[in-house]
């Protein structure tokens, strides 16, 4: 099928699509490649008067093992040193004080550990890791982020909506807690890398605090993504297309980064924000 092709589907449906990976950048390759190929164009809000349609599907990605090498794309849409602050706003919430100004009307981490009720705030990380040291099979220890009465009627509502938790007893593995987490709509190209390294991090996160508080090693497991719109722009197809190009002339490896590549990067990112 050509890359350029724009697909139409008669039924009117949104194609509903699935790929799977090992690691993070070949579960993310194989979601662009799979949602150019076979996602449906469609406008956007977000579309100059010249732009293309997007590209658009329902996408289920499933990571089998997230803290794998290579856990970098060298395609991700910023500096190393960004996705280190990126997240850090995610995992730990380093910009939450921008709430209110600079734009920001949420961030992830306020609503996750920090969500607004009618009684004050819950941290809902907090009671996903109560609830799981009580119970590993529990099917009750989620968080979410949509605000009904905000998010309903405004012009940038958050895209992720909910994370969802269980730990399985694996006779090889041990204790392995697997992770959901489901999107309203999703840059594919331009968001989607970043969001996944930041949560899974905070993955890893979570189950080291498990373990503290039950006294039992839990390791990360698989994570499963769900986007109700995972999207291409037409704004930047001539970007995107060589991207593609890429996966033609490189190895996985030469579009890949170990983290330990990244770990200077890092280093600098957190002395510009301690500073």
């Amino acid at each position: 099928m050509a890359n350029d092709e724009i697909i139409s589907f008669s039924s009117g449906d949104i194609p509903a699509l699935k790929v799977e990976g090992k690691t993070l950048p070949e579960a993310w390759e194989k979601s662009l490649v799979e949602v150019w190929s076979n996602g449906i164009a469609i406008k956007t809000q977000y579309d100059r008067p010249n732009d293309p349609p997007s590209r658009d599907a329902t996408m289920m990605m499933v990571i089998h093992e997230p803290s794998s090498e290579p856990r970098i794309h060298r395609a991700l849409p910023t500096g190393l040193d960004e996705l280190e602050v990126y997240r850090q706003e995610v995992v730990l919430g380093i910009h939450d004080h921008w709430i209110g100004g600079h734009g920001w009307s949420y961030s992830y981490h306020d609503r996750l550990f920090n969500y607004k009720t009618s009684t004050g705030h819950l941290d809902q990380v907090q009671k996903v890791i109560d609830n799981l040291a009580d119970c590993f099979y529990t099917r009750r220890a989620q968080a979410i982020t949509w605000d009904p009465e905000l998010d309903a009627s405004h012009h940038e509502p958050p895209c992720l909506q909910r994370m969802w938790f269980r730990i399985i007893e694996d006779p090889q593995k041990g204790l392995v807690l697997n992770m959901n987490t489901h999107w309203r709509s999703r840059d594919a190209f331009k968001a989607a890398f970043m969001n996944i390294f930041a949560l899974t991090d905070l993955q890893k996160d979570i189950a080291k605090k498990i373990s503290a508080k039950i006294g039992k090693q839990v390791n990360a497991g698989r994570y499963v993504d769900v986007s109700d719109s995972y999207h291409i722009y037409g704004s930047y197809f001539d970007q995107f297309k060589g991207f593609l190009e890429t996966l033609k002339t490189k190895t996985f490896e030469q579009r890949t980064y170990e983290t330990s590549f990244a770990l200077p990067f890092f280093e600098e990112a957190r002395k510009r924000i301690e500073s």
